[in-house]
């Protein structure tokens, strides 16, 4: 029977750390997705091996073949939402789950992500029409370019998260820049008024501790929290860290 450490291609024998599972499942998982040449199966089954890691679970009770729950989990142990169809309600998802038909479901909105940091370091500019055909061709780290499924009622920084990714934030509330992102291709939804000016929101810029997608296929940058008009709606991480730690 395989295991879920044989899904993400770790020596189980190795006494593989916390750090080791995630970075074996942030590569596999970007080559299970449908838009790289996998499947949606293989990208679940993939995603069902590192929350079945994560969660430690006994790996003999893995089944690699069932269908997942959609239950993801944040990089700080979070339970997220069923994952969304492309057009499908609540209702017709948990229909076909309960009809055994869970292979006919498609993924929630795809995001390609790419860290702003980087492209600088490489003389690319957020106007370049081929910014992210550069990415592709570099073949970055997938700390730096990749893609992800956003699930149902989450934010693109809680997304980022259960991937265990560390985007940058800091009152996870709209009050700052320091989770801006650029939304290059797609859009990108914001449910209240933030910081965020009337011009920098035509520019493409958005919070992503409160954005959603609303369209399917979307491409961001992040980590551009620096560029000038953002740098100054930056707040001190360590404040809200220091607040969360005493509540």
């Amino acid at each position: 029977m395989e295991s879920p450490y044989d899904v993400l291609g770790i020596d189980a024998d190795a006494d593989a750390d916390e750090d080791d599972v995630v970075r074996a499942y942030r590569e596999r998982v970007k080559e299970a997705h449908p838009d790289h040449g996998g499947s949606l199966a293989e990208f679940k089954r993939v995603r069902r091996a590192y929350e079945h890691i994560s969660a430690g679970r006994d790996p003999s009770t893995f089944e690699s073949d069932a269908t997942g729950d959609g239950v993801g989990r944040s990089a700080d142990g979070r339970e997220s939402g069923r994952g969304r169809g492309h057009g499908r309600s609540d209702a017709a998802n948990e229909g076909a789950e309960d009809e055994g038909e869970g292979d006919e479901e498609t993924l929630g909105p795809t995001v390609e992500y790419l860290d702003y940091e980087v492209a600088q370091a490489r003389g690319w500019e957020l106007t370049d029409e081929d910014l992210f055909e550069k990415a592709e061709a570099a073949d970055l780290p997938v700390d730096s370019h990749g893609i992800l499924v956003v699930e149902e009622r989450e934010t693109l920084l809680e997304a980022a998260e259960r991937y265990g990714f560390a985007w940058p934030y800091a009152c996870r509330g709209g009050a700052c820049a320091n989770c801006a992102v650029a939304v290059v291709e797609g859009e990108v939804e914001m449910p209240v008024s933030t910081v965020l000016t009337d011009e920098m929101k035509e520019r493409g810029v958005r919070l992503s501790c409160i954005g959603a997608p609303v369209t399917d296929d979307l491409k961001v940058v992040f980590n551009i929290e620096h560029l000038p008009g953002l740098a100054e709606l930056r707040l001190p991480a360590e404040q809200f860290e220091s607040a969360r730690a005493d509540d």
